[in-house]
């Protein structure tokens, strides 16, 4: 049913216990001082503890103990006993995070309510936290292109480690889902994983979030990184990290531990620690807008997530994950997407990358019409919402309608082209299948328009040439 290390002095307390719980189907450990029960709490930290609040040839008394069991192993549930129990204790041991308090002589049947209510908190808690896991990690990493699988094997090599990953990428790119795929597939997977929103939390408030508060009225409140113990800390956005926290979060990382507000107790916690950017820290640290020291710890190991630009391959794989996990999540309709719209998908700009795109499958599945699919004209921004075509004509824009036909038609062919390549990856063959041209002829005519393919992000992308040796 469950492990319960009793803690007492008095050798046939501790053994009465131990009776009366493996009776009731417990297994149990013994230890009669602060040494030996924290010895057993190294070993492996049970379901529950149930405590004793004076131990003689102790280092540590029960609160002491306590406070240990509390910073270390947060979830496990103490119950105190003292033969000396007055209210001052039980309330003191309360606020240091005790479960109950139960006075000695005590009663073997109010001692077993106390017990079977405890380990009931500690189950829910523990499924709870599972339930949590299985809910975030869920969301899977979706997408084929080249791109993709560079960066998923990039990924692939640091989940089994314990070094610090540094994600950088556009807002929106998907950098905070990486970070969960890491820790879902790493030896940490059954522990927590906890976000920072750097850009979110008041900067007056921030240290209070990230290491928890102690106060005579409130008691213990654990922050972010108490509550990661165990598991994985994610930092995400860390260059919108005031620069007076920032120096403390270099602390934790090189000292593995750090005291609450208003505490003087130190707090180790076992971290591993991924931090997510969207800004150019190098940038930011030449500015003193971030600490050297800081972004070096961070950035061991960098992995640069690709914009949702530079995998336009994966767009109609995302939508239609999209499109199935509204469905289940929300209601919404299973709706398919028509190969023009699929087009339109991929040769829209997506400046806020995969997040965007998301935002607009869930707009249209709540908008759209009754219809079985979704075609271009449903896509909002991705047609010119405020000129009318008629069916057969394109309709010209200002300035392409002021030039000669022949720049005009050069210009025409050269965005065409390069729009449809940068649409399938950079892959020739799909371009001049889809545009109904000869490779060979597809590779005269980018030649005639001065549009070359380079290498970026593991995918191909065309540009014109003068920008490409711009870039180079």
């Amino acid at each position: 049913m469950g492990d319960i290390l009793i803690v007492d002095d008095e050798r046939d307390i501790r053994e009465l216990i131990s009776d009366i719980l493996k009776d009731e189907g417990f297994t149990t450990r013994l230890a009669g001082n602060s040494e030996d029960a924290m010895a057993e709490m190294n070993k492996e930290a049970p379901s529950l503890m149930i405590l004793d609040i004076w131990l003689k040839d102790s280092h540590m008394d029960g609160i002491d103990i306590l406070k240990a069991v509390k910073r270390d192993n947060p979830d496990v549930p103490v119950i105190i006993i003292s033969g000396h129990g007055n209210i001052e204790i039980a309330v003191a041991a309360i606020k240091q995070g005790a479960y109950d308090f139960v006075e000695k002589p005590f009663n073997i049947d109010q001692l077993m309510v106390v017990v079977t209510r405890a380990m009931e908190t500690s189950r829910l808690r523990r499924e709870n936290s599972e339930l949590r896991r299985k809910d975030v990690t869920t969301t899977d990493m979706v997408g084929s292109s080249q791109a993709f699988r560079t960066l998923k094997a990039q990924l692939d090599k640091v989940t089994k480690s314990n070094g610090r990953v540094m994600l950088s990428g556009g807002a929106g790119a998907g950098k905070e889902i990486a970070a969960r795929y890491i820790h879902t597939n790493s030896d940490r997977a059954d522990g927590p994983f906890i976000t920072v929103n750097s850009a979110s939390i008041e900067p007056d408030r921030m240290e209070e979030v990230l290491f928890g508060r102690e106060s005579s009225g409130r008691g213990i409140e654990p922050g972010l990184l108490e509550q990661a113990h165990g598991g994985v800390i994610f930092f995400d956005e860390i260059g919108d990290m005031p620069l007076g926290t920032q120096s403390k979060i270099l602390r934790v990382l090189t000292e593995q531990q750090f005291q609450r507000v208003g505490g003087s107790d130190n707090v180790r916690v076992d971290l591993r620690v991924i931090s997510s950017t969207n800004k150019n820290l190098e940038k930011a640290v030449e500015d003193e807008e971030f600490r050297q020291e800081l972004y070096h710890r961070l950035n061991v190991v960098p992995i640069e997530v690709p914009s949702l630009a530079e995998r336009r391959e994966d767009i109609p794989e995302l939508a239609t994950s999209f499109i199935a996990d509204f469905n289940k999540t929300q209601g919404l309709p299973l709706r398919e997407l028509t190969e023009d719209a699929v087009a339109m998908l991929q040769t829209m700009p997506w400046p806020g990358n995969v997040r965007q795109l998301k935002n607009i499958i869930e707009r249209v599945l709540i908008l759209g019409s009754d219809k079985d699919e979704i075609t271009a004209s449903d896509i909002p921004g991705g047609a010119n919402e405020t000129e009318e075509a008629e069916e057969g004509r394109v309709v010209l824009s200002g300035s392409l309608a002021m030039l000669p036909l022949r720049e005009a038609r050069e210009l025409f062919e050269r965005e065409y082209l390069l729009t449809q390549i940068n649409r399938f990856g950079g892959n020739i063959s799909r371009t001049a299948g889809f545009v109904g041209m000869e490779r060979s002829a597809l590779h005269r005519k980018l030649k005639s328009l001065n549009v070359v393919t380079s290498n970026r992000s593991g995918t191909r992308f065309a540009t014109v040439a003068e920008e490409a040796s711009e870039d180079a």
